[in-house]
């Protein structure tokens, strides 16, 4: 199903890491308005990357890069593992967390992710990659664990 756009023809949404993690998100997880409302919310574990750009279409171009604030699905309902697995596939975690400052302080933490085609460990690495944002509490403090994916 497609979405209507909310944002005028011309209209571009390239924000930086500093503005996703220090304004949006932080936003969202305060429950504060933000001023346009331009990134959707969506079940990232109940649909497909492919399902994704319909759900989270900006604008009247083509895009290649879609913005989404999406909870994380726990593995186990005590546990800290996360469950990052979709009926085709699961988002595997690729290299180390980079951090996302601010006036060279450290507001969030951001972690690459690669999506994989069937059950691991056999799954067939696939093209799709997602960037997942959090918020850092402190700068020595453990990240929030709301997310934030582009």
């Amino acid at each position: 199903m497609e979405m209507e756009s909310c944002v005028p023809p011309g209209f571009r949404f390239h924000p930086t890491e500093e503005e996703l993690v220090g304004y949006y998100l932080k936003r969202k997880i305060n429950s504060l308005k933000i001023d346009l409302d331009v990134i959707t919310d969506i079940d990232l574990y109940r649909m497909e990357p492919w399902d994704i750009q319909d759900r989270c279409k900006l604008g009247y171009e083509e895009q290649s890069e879609w913005y989404f604030f999406s909870h994380k699905d726990r593995k186990y309902p005590t546990g800290t593992r996360t469950n990052r697995a979709t009926g085709a596939g699961f988002w595997k975690a690729t290299g180390r967390d980079k951090a996302v400052l601010s006036k060279e302080k450290i507001i969030g933490m951001r972690k690459t992710l690669v999506f994989y085609r069937g059950r691991a460990p056999n799954g067939r690495k696939s093209d799709w990659i997602m960037h997942e944002y959090r918020l850092q509490t402190s700068q020595h403090g453990p990240p929030q664990s709301n997310t934030f994916t582009s």
